[in-house]
């Protein structure tokens, strides 16, 4: 299964995913998850109160930890905002995708 497996270090000189590969992996994740000029993956969390937002971007901060995969995370008082891509290779990689569907699994 998808969300079994880990985040595998990327060490570029690889291609980012292209437009074929990034519609295959959409379909693996929400739909609340949009992609910006095939680059970076996004998603914003909106939560009741600023407590819950930031305690769920903790949890994404942890499991980023674990992952060896880290997201930008922006904090606008209840609404967290999450932006993944791979570095290495300015674009998104299954890595992306990986941390996307786990990152949702926190909710």
């Amino acid at each position: 299964m998808f969300i079994n497996k880990n985040c595998v270090p990327c060490q570029g000189g690889i291609p980012p995913l292209d437009t074929n590969q990034i519609s295959k992996y959409n379909k693996l994740i929400s739909d609340d998850w949009f992609v910006i000029d095939e680059r970076k993956l996004v998603k914003n969390f909106v939560f009741n109160t600023f407590d819950k937002a930031i305690f769920f971007s903790n949890k994404v901060a942890q499991l980023a930890t674990l992952e060896g995969h880290h997201p930008y995370i922006h904090i606008n008082f209840k609404t967290v905002k999450i932006n993944l891509f791979t570095h290495k290779i300015d674009g998104l990689h299954e890595n992306d995708y990986l941390m996307a569907k786990k990152i949702d699994s926190l909710i």
